[in-house]
């Protein structure tokens, strides 16, 4: 007999979904963590990258109050507090990820590295661990481009980002992706020269037209951008060397072009897991296609050829499927349709479902694009707050395809659109829906609007008013 009922790998956020619940649900599980409790996500991820930007932006806040008549005194930034303000963000979130807090849900937390030894057995550190079910958690890491000269070269990644340390006086930043764009604008906030070298264009998943909005932003807060530089090799300083001659140095350097699953080490092969440079291959329900015994969930995971997808909301959706399939034998699969992505700068960049671009490659008939400038929302005047946009991509039959959203806040605006994909909710019910004044999300509902103000206005409903005007 196996000695857990599971056995999950990695202490992220899929891994601690999957393993809170199987423990409260009296299974025998075991939770092994080769490093920090809370995985990337708590630790070098998402907690401390909005922590660092929530102070950033503090400093914003104050510098451009003046348009509403309220002028401070120039910020004074004290790197080390910012820093310790970021620490103790951490601090105040792990218990909820600890060791202890596991353990007394019933769990048997493990430390150490687990690699395979069998179909149903691990060995971590000297210990044999059998499960009748396996789960793989075990993340991903900062990829580490093939570029010449950078192992000569100090840099940094999210993992070392965070570390206490002096303030840089130029950072480098190579990628002009999510996490590049958030801590260019974090860093440039709190006073430090920031440049952002991208071998194609910044944001390169969204929407062309939202991303000219960031880009503007970001470039009037002071941050440097270079796009469509590939770089052909790193030199001391750091400098990079783009391929067109150009030398751009700075005092730090961060990488920041990707993510690669955490494969090393678990010794697949000897479990009969089958996994791609992508990660391990799962069918839609995130098992594995050559081991019925292990799913996979999280960056880890490449389900049946989509490819991973790097967000904590992901790991979480992902825990959520191998919960209703491992521990109720339920049947549930995976479903992107509704999947959001944020990006958290200011103003943030919020997308879900297709790009314009994605269903016109996809080859959706007679797409209609619907937007609503926050020019023109009245909250966004009140703010002072007026570069953005919502932009929705709607089928001829009036379903929503895609949303993109330019707008502080547009993380917490994106839900509704999300819902309404998911469950396929047509355009008119959103056109309908009562709304507060004056709120951004005004502007959603503006845009879904636009899809019937033709119609509205025609010249056949002008006469049926007019011959309705006429009776008793």
């Amino acid at each position: 007999m196996a000695e857990f009922d599971l056995a999950v790998i990695g202490a992220g956020a899929a891994g601690l979904s999957v393993t809170a619940v199987a423990a409260q649900l009296g299974l025998r599980v075991a939770l092994i963590e080769r490093d920090r409790m809370g995985g990337d996500c708590l630790n070098t991820g998402c907690v401390p990258s909005k922590a660092l930007l929530a102070a950033s932006h503090a400093v914003q806040a104050g510098l451009r109050a003046g348009r509403f008549g309220v002028r401070f005194a120039a910020p004074e930034i004290d790197w080390h507090a910012v820093q310790a303000h970021v620490g103790g963000v951490i601090d105040a979130i792990a218990p909820m990820d600890s060791a202890a807090r596991f353990a007394a849900l019933g769990a048997t937390v493990i430390a150490g590295q687990a690699r395979f030894v069998a179909r149903d057995t691990l060995m971590v550190g000297g210990r044999r661990i059998t499960a009748r079910r396996i789960i793989i958690a075990a993340g991903s890491r900062a990829t580490v481009p093939a570029i010449p000269g950078l192992s000569d070269v100090p840099f940094l990644t999210n993992a070392g980002l965070f570390a206490p340390g002096p303030k840089p006086g130029h950072l480098l930043i190579l990628g002009g992706g999510p996490i590049g764009l958030e801590m260019a604008q974090a860093y440039v906030g709190l006073g430090v020269r920031v440049t952002i070298v991208e071998a194609q264009t910044i944001a390169g998943r969204d929407d062309p037209e939202l991303v000219d909005g960031l880009r503007r932003a970001l470039r009037d807060d002071g941050v440097n951008i270079i796009e469509g530089a590939a770089v052909v090799a790193a030199e001391p300083g750091p400098t990079l060397v783009l391929a067109d001659g150009r030398r751009i140095g700075g005092d730090q350097l961060l990488v920041a072009v990707g993510r690669t699953p955490n494969l090393e080490g678990l010794d697949l092969e000897s479990g009969n897991v089958e996994a791609s440079r992508l990660g391990v291959v799962t069918d839609r329900g995130l098992r594995s296609i050559s081991n019925r015994r292990v799913f996979a969930v999280g960056d880890i995971a490449d389900p049946a050829g989509l490819g991973p997808r790097a967000f904590t909301h992901v790991a979480s959706y992902h825990a959520g499927i191998v919960i209703r399939r491992v521990l109720f034998r339920l049947p549930a699969k995976l479903d992107y349709r509704a999947l959001p992505r944020v990006t958290y700068t200011a103003p943030e960049l919020a997308q879900v479902g297709m790009t314009e671009a994605e269903a016109r490659a996809a080859g959706e008939p007679d797409i209609r694009i619907l937007r609503w400038p926050l020019a023109d929302n009245d909250r966004a005047l009140a703010e002072r707050e007026t570069a953005g946009l919502v932009k929705l991509v709607v089928s001829r039959r009036g379903h929503i395809l895609g949303a993109g959203i330019l707008a502080p806040n547009a993380g917490e605006m994106i839900g509704t659109w999300t819902l309404a994909i998911s469950q396929r909710i047509k355009l008119g019910v959103l056109a309908g829906m009562m709304v507060p004044y004056p709120t951004r999300a005004e502007a959603g509902k503006r845009a879904a609007g636009t899809y019937y103000l033709s119609a509205l206005l025609g010249p056949w409903l002008k006469r049926i008013v007019g011959w309705l005007a006429k009776l008793p």
